[in-house]
């Protein structure tokens, strides 16, 4: 409104100043109505034209990071902070010239109080590099209180932000503060400090390290590149991947669209890669543990739809509903299928492509057995047979022994038969075809079979 009313008046005084006659042949009421006249024309003419049309700058964002929010967490678990300065490490897809944060309070129950908040990269350990640290405000203000049940955008700062690298986001929190709303497996070494707002320190006076992330959940680059959100379970989240590495099968496919070569989507393709797996998620229902997030229908429009520059979706979930389903109310084939085809519907009328993933093997897991083995089986056959998804990416036949197809190859399985190790995801990240995303690009807005989907 403030940038509305000078163009309207401008605007007005010029048609005024076009056809009022000489201020001599006017009486001043006449001259009063003329140019009220001429202001109302002016404003008619003006909102017949679009928003985009006003001469705004046009933003665009791009998801660089991301992870999902879960909580709270039980008593056991839960990390609280007393006016203290969270240095939290995060690890880019794509590049970019400015920068802004997400942080939430979604699954809080009181306010949290951001007493300042501050982002640069990264030199090693809690160090922010010279040179690079930036000030964030949030409405132009250097703190913010964000209620329950809500999350908070900071303004952008002007930041070369290089793909592939490493940020230290830091947070100050006075007063007590319990981290309701956090990321449990963040494979990250963050850092809390001893009392005070360190926020501008370039290296941080550490009290203690964590694994978590709590309230960061995304960060955004000014970029027009489309972003790719990662939504599925513990084997998306990195479960025992080794801490520090960034060797979930999500950096890998990031790691491949900035290094690699692909005939159509060329070197450097600009696409963000926003991980949304959390350890323990379902598909159709909500685990008795808080930390394993809700269920993948309940939390998608936080995790998915409200992602910057989302524009591709790669659902890999089920394993959990289908190992923890008790023998006297097991899940079904039909069930997995309509919670599936929920979530292709609600990405597609958002104009989302959507990328379905096979489940990987589990024999000998905790949870396996035989009759879960058949339901798994079946959910793969309709992931790769039935053309619902925009493309399959197939990562049951890139991790399983070929001489034991129930089990993943034992130089890929991390020890449990559930979990890939390192090399495992490296291999689920290299088995996804670049040219997927721009084959399931052309499919968008299908909303029937058959729909372009290239074999994997």
């Amino acid at each position: 409104m403030n940038r509305i009313l000078p163009a309207l008046l401008h605007a007005a005084r010029r048609l005024a100043a076009a056809l009022t006659p000489p201020p001599s042949a006017m009486q001043p009421p006449r001259r009063r109505l003329f140019l009220s006249g001429a202001m109302l024309a002016a404003a008619i003419a003006f909102s017949s034209h679009p928003a985009g049309a006003q001469g705004w700058p046009a933003e665009h964002w791009a998801g660089s990071w991301g992870t999902a929010p879960a909580g709270p967490p039980p008593d056991a678990s839960l990390q609280t902070f007393t006016d203290q300065t969270v240095r939290l490490i995060v690890h880019t897809s794509i590049g970019g010239n400015r920068v802004r944060i997400r942080v939430s309070n979604e699954l809080g129950s009181t306010p949290l109080t951001i007493g300042a908040a501050r982002i640069g990269l990264r030199a090693g350990g809690s160090d922010v590099a010279a040179g690079t640290d930036r000030a964030l405000t949030f409405g132009g203000r250097s703190a913010v209180t964000i209620p329950p049940g809500a999350p908070a955008l900071s303004d952008p700062v002007e930041l070369n932000v290089p793909p592939l690298s490493d940020l230290a986001v830091s947070l100050y929190l006075p007063g007590t503060v319990q981290a309701t709303t956090v990321h449990q497996l963040a494979l990250q070494t963050n850092y809390v400090s001893l009392p005070g707002n360190f926020t501008a320190a370039p290296t941080l006076p550490v009290q203690r390290t964590i694994q978590v992330w709590p309230f960061l959940t995304e960060v955004d680059v000014d970029s027009t590149g489309p972003v790719i959100v990662t939504l599925g379970d513990s084997i998306t989240d990195g479960t025992r991947s080794t801490p520090d590495t960034n060797n979930r099968w999500p950096d890998w496919l990031a790691r491949r669209l900035q290094t690699e070569r692909d005939p159509v989507l060329g070197l450097n393709a600009r696409f963000g890669v926003v991980n949304r797996g959390i350890s323990g998620n379902r598909l159709l229902s909500n685990s008795p543990n808080t930390l394993a997030g809700r269920s993948a229908q309940e939390r998608f429009d936080r995790d998915v739809i409200a992602t910057a520059g989302v524009r591709y979706l790669v659902i890999l979930i089920g394993i959990n509903d289908i190992g923890n389903s008790s023998a006297t109310s097991p899940v079904s084939l039909d069930d997995l299928i309509a919670g599936y085809r929920q979530l292709i519907l609600r990405a597609r009328a958002k104009g989302i492509s959507v990328i379905g993933a096979t489940l990987t093997p589990f024999e000998g897991a905790g949870y396996y057995s035989a009759e879960k083995e058949v339901v798994r089986q079946a959910v793969n056959n309709w992931i790769r047979n039935n053309d619902e998804f925009d493309a399959v990416i197939d990562f049951d036949r890139a991790t399983r022994d070929p001489a034991h197809p129930a089990r993943i190859l034992p130089a890929y399985d991390s020890g449990d038969h559930l979990h890939p190790n390192d090399l495992g995801y490296q291999a689920m990240g290299n088995a996804v075809p670049l040219s997927l995303f721009r084959s399931a690009a052309k499919a968008v807005g299908c909303t029937a079979p058959p729909c372009a989907r290239p074999t994997p």
